[in-house]
């Protein structure tokens, strides 16, 4: 990126500079100075003539060289080699008998006023000018200059095509945000096309998705294949301390779009603007509330052909008033979700176009690793491995770089510094193997791809990833039932082998009581508590933050409550089961990880060997519901040990 010098700092340096130096120019005096003494002693001696006497000052002439070698050697100096007489000054001081003694050494003289209007004119009208041009160049650059007197300006950045560095060519995973958006693209290329049938374009397009989507890539793109001016604006720059400046803010922005038009006006974080009104009864006269109703006014003001198009992006839909998201003002809603597979694929295609890759990288093994993942994390992938590689100061990026990034990106940084005592380390590596066996024995699991007691990140003392064979959207109560068996095969490990537990588990009961409830109170897959849904209640949000209370009563929460514990319960007794069974494996798999503190998915198979899988790993039977929006990645895929 070039770096842009700031010119209003440095005229701001170079005026106070030529100030400074004019003031010393006018303040030094222009002839020597000599002290009172000397000169009342010259002045009796009949050295000193043609006086200039005034209430301050007293400047005249020494009339010979004698008298120039009668001063002291620092101010005789000051006076210089030349020919008689030498200019001079000093400062009066009173003395009721200097009138005597002019006359009695008969000097002539003369009075005068004090006057420097000079370097008072300077003091005063320097500084001004300085003030003005610093102004005025601050101004024009966007600085500090408008922070108060355009304090109700608009902050909006205005970009044009080759300056938002991004057209839909460098955005991949999400086709269908691009396929909506190239109607827009074709509006502002053709308008006379929809103008002609009598159609209308949407007057906003709100952005929706999880953080590092691309939401604000995707804005920038649609500006730069449009060619058209980009607006871009973060919704919190609207609301100031002072009453009424987020809303004249919004009034100089749409100004300035009209004057642009075509173009496109995009508001980043809408939710820090656009929240819903009426939550905060302490208040009424709130000034973001101001600022929203005078977007609300603006976005029914302009046409909708007038070719300015509106584009907002949020991660908090829920939270934005109800009259943003009305017909005729943010029409058209564009969900971004995490990529699939495949988009996972073309997105690391795009971050690697610049990298050169060893000839063993597999994007598409790449992407299978990485479910969940959006396109800021797998950008953050790639750079990693990149960094990796130069430290190594290869020529290349390899696949072991790739699987050192992933685990940086899933399990943080390698930790060689921190070092565990004996017991410590096996009771890390029996947990470990716990997972990683249990894993392994249930069908509906994701196949372990690495097991590893090193030391990541800030409590990760171990980690089992699991890699998942597909994308799922869907999952059936087998497969939930099947994850939480994994998630408590650590815990009972380290109770089977060592009669005693540790710490290490505390993620993993979190993690597995919050499926089990999940599984009781939103997914309706227990018998006793039937289809009810006994999740809190959205409802509307009051001035103390309280909601409409939750769906269910005392009873039914004290019946979730032992449903989940039962859940919890049962999947401890199958986990026991199961490794009591395979407690030679779950011991060959520690000792290996003792040894070598890494393991992959074909040593990991290798070392379980072809034991029969116990019966009570399997369960038989159709599922009683599926959640609608379970994600892989909502259970996660790395196991950590505290």
């Amino acid at each position: 990126m070039e770096k842009k010098f700031d010119y209003g700092s440095i005229a701001f340096f170079v005026g106070l500079l030529l100030m400074v130096a004019l003031q010393l120019f006018w303040s030094t005096p222009s002839v020597p100075q000599m002290a009172y003494s000397d000169f009342v002693r010259l002045l009796d001696a009949h050295q000193v003539d043609n006086l200039v006497i005034s209430p301050t000052r007293i400047t005249g002439e020494l009339r010979s060289e004698h008298a120039r070698a009668t001063l002291p050697a620092s101010e005789a100096a000051s006076f210089g080699d030349g020919p008689a007489p030498y200019p001079f000054a000093t400062v009066r001081v009173a003395d009721d008998a200097l009138s005597g003694r002019l006359g009695a050494a008969g000097v002539r003289y003369s009075g005068a006023v004090d006057s420097n209007w000079g370097g008072a004119l300077l003091g005063w009208l320097a500084p001004l000018v300085l003030f003005v041009i610093v102004w005025q160049v601050m101004s024009r650059r966007g600085g500090g200059a408008r922070d108060f007197m355009g304090i109700g300006r608009s902050g909006a950045q205005v970009y044009v095509q080759r300056d938002t560095g991004a057209t839909f060519n460098d955005i991949a995973g999400i086709d269908e945000a691009k396929k909506e958006l190239q109607q827009i693209v074709s509006f502002l290329c053709h308008p006379e096309r929809y103008r002609r049938l009598g159609g209308k374009i949407p007057k906003g397009i709100l952005i929706v998705g999880a953080p590092g989507t691309g939401k604000t890539l995707l804005a920038k793109a649609l500006a730069g294949e449009a060619g058209v001016p980009f607006f871009s604006i973060s919704g919190s720059s609207f609301v100031e301390m002072f009453v009424g400046v987020g809303a004249a803010r919004v009034r100089d922005l749409f100004e300035q779009a009209q004057r642009q038009a075509p173009c496109i006006v995009f508001i980043d974080e809408l939710d820090a603007l656009g929240k819903v009104r009426g939550a905060n009864l302490m208040s009424g006269n709130d000034e973001r509330e101001q600022t929203l109703n005078q977007l609300l006014v603006e976005m029914d003001g302009f046409e909708a052909n007038a070719g300015v198009i509106l584009l907002a992006a949020t991660n908090r839909p829920e939270t934005l008033d109800p009259a943003l998201l009305r017909p005729g003002r943010f029409d058209r809603h564009i969900a971004i979700d995490r990529p699939d597979l495949t988009g996972r694929r073309q997105i690391l295609a795009v971050h690697t176009r610049k990298v050169p890759l060893a000839p063993d990288v597999d994007l598409d093994e790449l992407a299978a690793r990485t479910p969940g993942c959006v396109g800021a994390d797998l950008a953050n992938i790639v750079n990693e491995a990149a960094l990796h590689a130069a430290e190594a100061d290869r020529a290349t990026v390899a696949m072991a770089d790739f699987d050192e990034a992933i685990d940086r990106a899933l399990a943080g940084s390698e930790r060689k510094s921190r070092v565990m005592n004996a017991q410590e380390k096996q009771t890390i590596a029996w947990h470990e193997a716990g997972h990683a066996l249990v894993a392994q024995s249930r069908a509906h699991c994701d196949p372990v791809k690495k097991v590893s007691i090193i030391p990541r990140g800030v409590a990760a003392l171990g980690y089992t990833q699991q890699v998942p064979t597909e994308d799922r959207y869907v999952l059936r109560r087998s497969e939930l039932l099947d994850r939480l068996d994994a998630l408590l095969g650590g815990r009972v490990a380290e109770e089977l082998v060592f009669g005693d537990v540790s710490t290490g588990a505390q993620n993993d009961l979190e993690r597995a009581t919050a499926m089990a409830w999940h599984m009781v109170a939103r997914y309706g897959m227990s018998e006793r508590i039937g289809l009810a849904n006994c999740a809190d209640q959205p409802g509307t949000a009051h001035a103390l933050g309280a909601t409409d209370g939750p769906r269910c009563g005392e009873h039914t929460a004290q019946r979730v409550d032992d449903e989940v514990r039962r859940l919890l319960n049962e999947a401890h007794e199958r986990v026991v089961q199961t490794l009591a069974e395979r407690r030679e494996a779950l011991d060959r798999i520690a000792l290996r990880l003792l040894e070598r503190e890494m393991l992959d998915h074909d040593e990991l198979l290798a070392l379980i060997g072809n034991e029969p899988e116990p019966a009570g790993s399997a369960r038989q039977g159709a599922p009683e519901s599926a959640p609608e929006s379970a994600r892989s990645k909502e259970v996660g895929n790395v196991e950590r040990a505290a």
